[in-house]
């Protein structure tokens, strides 16, 4: 059996597999023979590394879209489990039911009690299923909304983590009122009172986004991406085909640096090598400094003057003319 992780790997990850499956042969040939290859094995684990730095130093905008969305990426839960202790999760939105596709609870962030909310994927096709793969519907927002209230109520600061293809368009979740549940959301949260920062850890799509996406602080992962619509959809409804998507992806303007350098994030958090699917435990921890950081900073600023600025940090974003 192949000694390589029992992972996924996308089309320009395959170098990397390659190099894997040598270690393979090397490791049988060495217990064949019961010749030592801890050298040239050794040699190869650095070359992974090499190559893994190598190939996230040239990624092209829709290869990190692909990189947000690979299989074994850590999801909103993932990060809370390797970040926090004591996690105690919070269901239901007091009106329909609980929805799969959005989680949150309080747990202690280096020994400080944080409220963490966010988007959660499946990791095989039962639970995709279950959480309706990533896309919440109106009662995943109002479920939100209730789980930040609370925090306010016991002023405890707010962390949300995005990660969404997009609020679930299904007709259900339009006639349960899918648009004003996310436009409450942003509308509420420019209003509360704790500090509240926000985390783009893989795909940050559309309204979905925006519904936990109002914060003091945005910060974005070095592999997610952040726009109106996935480059799919844009695809379609520009050439009809999905086959422009790399296209649309570079015109877009979706990746990380893009988005610091409009100024639409603050913060751009570093990835191991090859992406956060390489290392759990590495990503969790680089996400953990940046949002410490972050709430070090937005807890030096009085509640009303938060308000004040997060309002008017909003208001500023974009680019236009006055005629």
């Amino acid at each position: 059996m192949p000694q390589y992780p029992n992972r996924q790997f996308l089309d320009f990850e395959q170098p990397i597999k390659t190099l894997y499956e040598e270690i393979d042969k090397l490791k049988q040939t060495a217990e064949k023979s019961k010749i030592d290859m801890s050298d040239s094995i050794r040699k190869l684990e650095d070359a992974i590394d090499d190559k893994r730095k190598d190939i996230t130093s040239h990624l092209t905008p829709w290869q990190r879209v692909q990189l947000s969305r690979h299989p074994d990426r850590p999801y909103t839960l993932k990060y809370i489990e390797k970040m926090t202790t004591a996690f105690m999760e919070l269901y239901g939105d007091r009106n329909v039911k609980d929805d799969k596709a959005m989680v949150g609870g309080f747990a202690q962030l280096d020994g400080e009690t944080v409220m963490f909310i966010g988007q959660q994927k499946g990791s095989n096709t039962k639970m995709r299923q279950l959480r309706n793969f990533g896309m919440p519907n109106p009662e995943g927002y109002r479920k939100a909304l209730r789980l930040m209230k609370l925090a306010e109520k016991f002023n405890k600061p707010i962390v949300t983590l995005i990660d969404t293809p997009g609020a679930f368009p299904g007709l259900e979740a339009e006639e349960r009122g899918q648009g004003e549940a996310i436009a409450r959301n942003i509308y509420e949260m420019m209003r509360l009172k704790v500090p509240v920062i926000c985390v783009i850890i893989g795909e940050g799509a559309s309204g979905g986004a925006l519904g936990i996406g109002v914060g003091d602080k945005i910060l974005m992962m070095e592999n997610a991406w952040y726009t109106v619509i996935s480059p799919e959809n844009c695809s379609t409804i520009l050439w009809r085909s999905w086959e422009k998507k790399e296209v649309a992806a570079e015109q877009l303007k979706l990746t990380a640096t893009n988005m610091k350098n409009f100024g639409l994030v603050d913060e751009i958090v570093p990835e191991p090598a090859g992406g956060a699917h390489w290392d759990y435990a590495g990503a969790a921890e680089l996400m953990k400094i940046s949002i410490l950081r972050a709430l070090a900073e937005v807890k030096q600023v009085a509640p009303d003057t938060r308000i004040s600025n997060r309002i008017n940090k909003f208001c500023k974003m974009g680019f236009w003319d006055e005629l």
